[in-house]
């Protein structure tokens, strides 16, 4: 598969639920450009099990976010009327409400498909009909996209295996100390750790202190 890292975030406008309980249409995140980092994330399906516990995660760590003045944004190939349900829905009735960013409605798939994550494919069958082979939902991916619309950080999980949202958090801060002080973030890095220059020198002297 063909990897959007270091390249334009592909384009879209959709529908979307924002602050929990309005349906919009022509939603982009273009209009982030110049102003935010965005998570932009997918998961399978409304109504299910392990979504939401997702975006209930990153709802509860949104804050986290807005300090480092990033949007975070949700899709999946759901409608918007299934959002606005589902975000209208009690937790313990397996709802999630309370979520106040954006979810978008991907319901022709395109959104997904063009950032790689939709599990399965367009096919023909042998009279020419169009088919789809495969689950026509979206894989838990999640794209760090930085304030140019370039996607600098993709993870993709299998539809069994939730995401760490303390994990979004480490790669925004390792973007934004690489971006604010030029120095490159070696592994398990996170906020407050010593990072390195990028030449031999740095490294060494990294690796002396180990």
């Amino acid at each position: 598969m063909e990897t959007l890292i270091g390249k334009k975030a592909p384009l879209f406008k959709a529908n979307a639920v924002i602050n929990g309980n309005e349906i919009i249409e022509g939603f982009s995140l273009e209009q982030f450009i110049g102003k935010k980092d965005v998570i932009f994330f997918f998961y399978p399906l409304d109504f299910t099990f392990v979504c939401p516990t997702e975006l209930l995660a990153f709802q509860q760590k949104l804050e986290a976010f807005e300090k480092r003045n990033v949007a975070v944004v949700a899709c999946s190939v759901d409608s918007e009327f299934s959002h606005l349900a589902w975000l209208q829905t009690e937790l313990n009735n397996g709802g999630i409400k309370g979520v106040k960013y954006p979810v978008v409605a991907d319901l022709t798939k395109t959104i997904s498909e063009n950032f790689g994550v939709l599990a399965g494919e367009y096919d023909y069958d042998e009279d020419g009909n169009s088919v789809f082979s495969g689950a026509p939902v979206a894989y838990r991916g999640l794209f760090l996209i930085d304030k140019k619309g370039v996607v600098r950080h993709a993870v993709i999980n299998d539809l069994p295996l939730g995401r760490s949202v303390d994990e979004a958090l480490r790669i925004v801060d390792a973007l934004q100390h690489f971006e604010n002080y030029g120095e490159v973030c070696p592994a398990n890095w996170k906020e407050g750790d010593e990072a390195m220059k990028a030449t031999q020198e740095g490294v060494a002297e990294y690796l002396s202190k180990l």
